[in-house]
């Protein structure tokens, strides 16, 4: 009898990917503010360092330079977190709720980078 494949299973590299593509379009409808600039540039650029670190993880060259990616990938998605939560949404339902949920998938890579840490240590 064939397995059948979990529905539930992610693939992590996909997943990053789709994080930083997420963070690109939820800041695109943000206001223009002076504050936000900032914030906008380092959350796009650390957004994106968690997808490539982790890419970059795949393709290590050994044990050492694999859990060096995961730890930056790891601190990147922490870095994502604090940018999402600086940022000011006006208290617009909309941007409010995707914004929370940016901040959840930031805690939740972080957390499954602390597991792969844990594991390979």
């Amino acid at each position: 009898m064939p397995e059948t494949p979990n529905p539930k299973r992610y693939d992590l590299e996909d997943r990053t990917f789709q994080f930083a593509s997420n963070i690109r379009a939820f800041v695109g409808g943000l206001p223009r503010t002076i504050s936000h600039r900032e914030d906008v540039k380092q959350l796009i650029r650390a957004s994106g360092s968690v997808a490539a670190n982790y890419i970059e993880a795949n393709k290590a060259l050994g044990k050492k330079d694999f859990l060096m990616r995961i730890k930056i990938s790891r601190k990147e998605a922490k870095e994502s977190r604090l940018r999402l939560r600086l940022l000011n949404t006006h208290g617009e339902p909309d941007p409010e709720t995707r914004r929370q949920t940016l901040i959840q998938e930031a805690l939740e890579l972080t957390k499954i980078f602390s597991a792969i840490l844990n594991k390979g240590t």
